[in-house]
């Protein structure tokens, strides 16, 4: 099977029942053809490489995630992102997410941001560089195209200027 043949199975860790809530809501469309792909131009150990995770997270500096929008709006989630920088340590941040236990974040950046794990790699050659800044959104984001144009966009952008090749996503 070649790459353009591999199939995902999106909902293959989800309880049968909530499989079935979730694809209701998914429109009848034949969403089959080939995975889009594009194939790193250079080795890792020469790509600049950066961090992007749906946990929520944000720079104690910055505002929080809205989640008391969510609270009352169960299916709103916050569009924004917020900007990480490479040094950022769990006492640099704050973590704001109503789906995930926030607190082993809080203990350990790592476990969701592996930003010491990657500057260790980068140590070691294993990859050029981490990019300078890590970029973090809110990952309950339910039929929300907005989100694309609000926090996809700008991110991308921003990632282009640092010379971003690769991305590594950490979803919450």
């Amino acid at each position: 099977m070649s790459a353009a043949e591999k199939i995902v199975d999106g909902y293959r860790f989800l309880p049968p029942s909530l499989a079935a809530w979730v694809q209701s809501f998914i429109p009848d469309e034949d969403f089959s053809g080939p995975i889009p792909w594009t194939p790193l131009s250079k080795p890792v150990k020469q790509a600049t490489i950066a961090l992007v995770t749906s946990s929520g997270i944000s720079m104690k500096t910055d505002p929080p995630f809205d989640m008391e929008r969510e609270k009352r709006e169960p299916l709103w989630g916050d569009r924004s992102f917020r900007s990480i920088p490479r040094d950022a340590t769990e006492k640099d941040v704050n973590v704001n997410h109503l789906h995930i236990n926030t607190g082993y974040a809080l203990q350990d950046i790592n476990v969701i941001l592996p930003l010491t794990r990657m500057k260790e790699l980068e140590a070691d050659g294993a990859i050029g560089r981490l990019a300078p800044t890590s970029y973090s959104f809110y990952g309950f984001q339910w039929n929300n195209t907005e989100f694309l144009t609000e926090a996809i966009d700008p991110m991308c952008k921003n990632m282009k200027a640092e010379g971003v090749e690769a991305v590594i996503l950490t979803p919450a």
